[in-house]
């Protein structure tokens, strides 16, 4: 089944433009460190030092994740003293999208993990 966005078919003109949006989605979501950042956001509002303290990670990585999912939307920051803090810019649509995934996954027995183009063996970062 070919994916259709805003009602255009695989064939049409507006196909390739119609899908950017969403792979640029996809690209987004495909970090597995943006993916912890959206659930600890989901939990509420976090300042990076505390993201760093969750996912082990540099505070210059925390805050670059945080700039690339501020950038494409999915979270929305605000001043509070000398600190920023980071919440998800659309709460509902993104618990969404993420339950989705595991449905999706659940539903496959998780096959992406087994595609070698894919998985995460062959995608480590270093």
């Amino acid at each position: 089944m070919a994916m259709q966005f805003q009602g255009h078919g695989p064939g049409s003109p507006d196909a390739t433009t119609t899908t950017e949006p969403a792979a640029c989605l996809f690209r987004a979501l495909s970090d597995r460190s943006r993916l912890v950042i959206l659930q600890h956001l989901s939990l509420g509002e976090h300042r990076v030092v505390e993201l760093t303290g969750h996912l082990g990670l540099a505070q210059s990585t925390v805050s670059k994740h945080l700039a690339c999912l501020l950038d494409c939307g999915l979270v929305q920051v605000r001043s509070q003293g000398r600190s920023s803090v980071y919440s998800l810019a659309a709460p509902a649509p993104t618990l969404a999208l993420l339950q989705a995934a595991e449905h999706l996954l659940a539903a496959t027995d998780n096959a992406v993990a087994l595609c070698p183009d894919h998985a995460t063996a062959s995608h480590e970062e270093g």
